[in-house]
């Protein structure tokens, strides 16, 4: 069998619901081995997160982000349950936990407390809204999308603001932990230390605000919801074709003359009020206009094959099951059998020239390693 790039890497995951076994997860994918460890009669909150349900009754949910792992129920009120804790932290590379801030220490398991068990841990906390003020704030990705303003630049038009449709703010914060860690490991190769590391939901998302945070903070501008258009590019939003609507993301100048003549309309190139970008933006309603007249005269279909012929980027509106049909069409691996469980799963999106990620093992039953 193949080594993985982190075989022999062992990780107590005493986290639950998404971004922390996300990224546990994508370290298991890698090789470590993840242990899970769960309350007892319950186990991890997305375990009762359906419908929907796979063949064998257990939530989709809880198998989107917790395959390779097995499963270890350890009460953590009691002096037994912290005991076995600690006994699996002192052989564990890597702790993972997302508890309300403060609730770690309070049972005996935070970093300091850890140190003399395992000095050369690598120990990340995963909070809502860091360790100080908003300790006590509940860190659920709804909310965080709501306080942390993405809902304010989300939603079809001005005055309805509105949720990304999957806990994105979580799989951000999932993938910031990741790096976080993967560097901590880097450092304790070349030094031998083990560190903390530190992110939150809150935090995770204003950084993945981009350019929008930028615009605030460097130009004092506070962005609003534009519904499918871009404030700085144009055109970069939805039309309607005669069956369905299409994504045009014209990124350029050399792009736009391609449009233009694409649809048959290569005077758009030329037109004083569409020259470059920034004019393009100035007259974004005018261009919306022209464009709309024609792509209504075909497909979404015909115009993707159209458009990406020669270096326009466009593409239909998919649902979830043809944007999976899409990536198989174009030979990526984006549904793999995984061991033991009945039903594909999404594939990690990263490949490794000599250390491929592995599918071992699906999503543990409580208190068990999966079959």
């Amino acid at each position: 069998m193949s080594q993985g790039a982190l075989d022999g890497i062992v990780v107590a995951d005493f986290t639950r619901v998404l971004a922390g076994p996300y990224a546990t997860m994508m370290l298991a994918d890698m090789g470590a081995e993840v242990v899970k460890i769960e309350r007892p009669g319950t186990g991890d909150d997305t375990r009762a997160w359906g419908p929907p349900y796979d063949d064998a009754g257990t939530a989709t949910y809880f198998n989107s982000v917790n395959r390779n792992k097995t499963s270890v129920v350890l009460d953590l009120a009691s002096e037994p349950g912290r005991a076995e804790a600690r006994r699996l932290v002192a052989r564990a590379d890597i702790v993972v936990e997302n508890f309300r801030a403060g609730t770690m220490e309070r049972l005996g398991l935070g970093y300091d407390d850890l140190l003399d068990v395992n000095p050369g841990l690598i120990y990340c906390s995963v909070t809502g809204f860091g360790s100080g003020d908003g300790a006590a704030l509940p860190g659920y990705d709804l909310l965080v999308q709501a306080v942390g303003g993405l809902m304010s630049i989300t939603g079809p038009e001005a005055g309805t603001p509105t949720k990304v449709g999957v806990a994105v703010v979580d799989v951000l914060t999932g993938l910031h932990a990741l790096a976080g860690i993967l560097a901590a490991l880097h450092h304790r190769e070349r030094t031998g230390e083990g560190q903390r590391v530190e992110t939150n939901l809150l935090a995770a998302l204003l950084s993945s605000l981009v350019n929008q945070g930028s615009a605030y903070l460097g130009a004092g501008v506070v962005p609003g919801i534009l519904g499918n258009r871009h404030p700085s590019i144009a055109p970069y939003e939805v039309f309607p074709t005669k069956d369905r609507p299409l994504a045009l993301a014209v990124g350029n100048d050399k792009q736009f003359t391609r449009l233009a003549e694409t649809i048959g309309a290569p005077g758009l190139a030329t037109d004083p009020r569409f020259g470059s970008n920034p004019l393009r933006v100035a007259h974004r309603d005018e261009l919306r206009e022209e464009i709309t007249s024609i792509l209504a005269t075909a497909g979404a279909d015909y115009w993707y094959d159209e458009l990406s012929r020669v270096g326009v980027p466009a593409g239909p509106i998919n649902d979830v099951a043809e944007a999976f049909e899409f990536a198989r069409r174009l030979g990526l691996d984006a549904v793999v059998s995984v061991p033991g469980s009945s039903t594909p799963q999404v594939g990690n999106p990263l490949t490794f020239s000599r250390t491929p990620v592995r599918y071992r093992s699906a999503p543990p039953p409580l208190g068990g390693a999966a079959d």
